[in-house]
């Protein structure tokens, strides 16, 4: 049982607290707003001066699959380009180096995808990024099927391996012919083969179709996809979603944005830029904020957050984007993704304002452990 107290706290929807109290016991939040009176039993840590945060959440990472070298590289099936089976869970290494980055950044939660190399590429799931196993760090397993459109597949197979697809029509049809193959052994009442038997729940809408899509148009496909077979879809890094904000409200796709932080390494990412989530926020469109780590370093989270909110975010907004909107994202927002009572004591401790380059991480907590 731990009391921080004095703590200037920023939480999300809450105004913030000059000098807040958090109460944690058994790994939970007991109690987090003003001061007030506790127990003698609890342990005191005095946080004048200093900034509590709910610890962040990035909705789409490589933490742990994705290797400095070929030899720990275990992000895409590069075999077959519709892959649907295959978990990004089996192959996480939680001894990687990413996950001491993701806790040097106050990262507390991480969606874990595979690569962008095939046109469905496997299951996502969402960890915690401090614990002894990874069964032990495991918050939801299948929060998403990932999928990708664009340059990706076509470099992976068709300039490459010389095979299907080589063009954005055979991403699409990719894709189309495989939900299409499920669905009409569903409506016959036939069994789904076991390689593609996880898209059942994506035709269910249990789980969301992740689409991988950067230029405008593969957005636009991946929502006529999304339509046509009625499921739930996300676009992941949408860096053209600016250029039809107001239709991707219209049509409620959610958008897992970034990296922003980039250098305009592919053809499709020309428009790279931080003031596309304001326009987002904008036009009402519902987004989280990413790393794609290790393509933006995720211990830089908080530069990623104030060069957003430089360039048109609000503190909260920046905030939640990367905290409480990924967490609903994943279907983890009961447990993460704010500080309130009940949840998970996943938080980290600043020495100043968060939202300023000079301030310094000092405390990553998760389930009321330090890191």
């Amino acid at each position: 049982m731990i009391a921080y107290i004095n703590a200037k706290i920023i939480n999300v929807n809450d105004p913030e607290i000059s000098k807040g109290l958090l109460l944690v016991n058994n790994g939970v939040i007991e109690y987090v707003g003003e001061y007030r009176d506790f127990a003698d039993e609890y342990k005191v840590v005095d946080c004048n001066n200093k900034y509590i945060l709910p610890g962040f959440i990035d909705s789409h990472t490589h933490v742990g699959n994705w290797g400095e070298g070929t030899g720990d590289y275990d992000g895409n099936e590069s075999t077959n380009p519709i892959t649907p089976a295959v978990r990004a869970f089996d192959s996480i290494n939680i001894e990687h180096s990413s996950f001491r980055d993701a806790l040097d950044g106050g990262v507390t939660t991480v969606c874990v995808t595979p690569g962008s190399g095939n046109n469905i590429g496997g299951q996502m799931c969402a960890i915690k990024t401090g614990g002894d196993n990874l069964d032990s760090m495991l918050l939801k397993n299948y929060v998403g099927m990932k999928a990708a459109l664009g340059e990706n597949p076509k470099r992976f197979y068709g300039q490459v391996k010389n095979t299907f697809p080589s063009t954005r029509m055979g991403n699409a049809h990719a894709i189309r012919k495989t939900l299409a193959k499920v669905q009409d052994l569903i409506s016959k009442e036939k069994d789904v083969d076991y390689e593609l038997k996880p898209l059942i729940d994506v035709l269910e809408c249990k789980v969301p179709l992740r689409v991988h899509a950067h230029r405008a148009d593969d957005i636009l496909t991946a929502i006529r996809i999304a339509e046509e077979f009625s499921i739930d879809l996300q676009i992941e890094h949408g860096t053209d979603s600016a250029r039809i904000a107001d239709y991707l409200a219209k049509k409620k796709v959610k958008v897992n944005l970034g990296p922003s932080f980039w250098n305009r390494a592919k053809v499709e990412t020309q428009s790279v830029s931080f003031k596309t989530a304001a326009v987002l926020a904008k036009s009402g469109v519902e987004f989280s904020l990413i790393s794609d780590h290790p393509f933006y370093p995720i211990q830089f989270t908080n530069i990623a957050l104030s060069l957003a909110h430089a360039e048109g975010l609000t503190r909260e907004q920046a905030l939640r984007a990367y905290t409480l909107t990924p967490a609903k994202f994943l279907g983890v927002d009961d447990r993460v993704g704010s500080l309130e009572k009940g949840k998970d004591a996943d938080f980290t401790i600043w020495d100043g304002d968060p939202f300023s380059i000079y301030s310094k991480l000092e405390s990553t907590y998760i389930n009321g452990i330090r890191y």
